[in-house]
């Protein structure tokens, strides 16, 4: 077991929020550390991520930054049969690939439309409603084939992409045409020791 394993965050972010999942999932012992916005002006903080950015994970003497980063650490660290991150090419391809759509598309579209309706982000809210239509309109299509985003068994693809979609609606969109979306939330959401994403309401 891990000597100590802190997660510093908060709880309506989705990037802490898909760490803090798998942690769970992974049965890791954690403390979750509050880092609003006070608390990352601090050198201390500065010191785990000089970009003053959540989420950031402390192992022990570790020191890690960036929600995907720290997911495909923990993979690699506690998952030594490699479920969350396959070992072979292709399949590991695979999950890199939606961890980049996490980071791109995801980004841009549901999460920056939630931004702007919870947190007052100045960005082009047309904008990143038709991100995200294109984006669901292709994960719908290839949910309708396989149950998880990277083929027949839940990978780090899921845990990384599914916090901003679950809350998609936050930021004025309908999961509703999208069934195999939302199918795929609730298999997401039934996951053995899962803590869904906290709504803000």
């Amino acid at each position: 077991m891990p000597a100590s394993i802190r997660l510093h965050g908060l709880a309506l972010s989705g990037h802490s929020h898909k760490v803090e999942m798998f942690l769970r999932l992974l049965g890791l012992p954690f403390d979750n550390v509050d880092a609003g916005a006070p608390q990352r002006q601090a050198e201390a903080f500065a010191r785990l991520n000089p970009l003053r950015q959540i989420p950031v994970l402390e192992d022990g003497d570790l020191a890690l930054a960036d929600s995907n980063a720290i997911l495909v650490y923990l993979a690699r660290r506690y998952d030594p049969e490699g479920s969350w991150l396959p070992q072979d090419p292709a399949a590991a391809a695979g999950v890199q690939r939606w961890l980049s759509i996490s980071a791109g598309e995801i980004k841009y579209g549901p999460a920056n439309a939630r931004a702007v309706h919870l947190f007052g982000l100045k960005t082009d809210l047309a904008d990143a409603h038709a991100v995200a239509a294109r984006l669901l309109a292709f994960m719908d299509q290839t949910l309708a084939t396989q149950p998880w985003l990277a083929g027949a068994f839940p990978t780090l693809a899921d845990i990384a992409c599914y916090p901003y979609i679950a809350r998609a609606p936050e930021g004025g969109i309908d999961l509703g045409p999208y069934s195999a979306v939302t199918d795929w939330v609730a298999r997401v959401e039934a996951l053995p020791g899962l803590k869904p994403m906290p709504s803000a309401a």
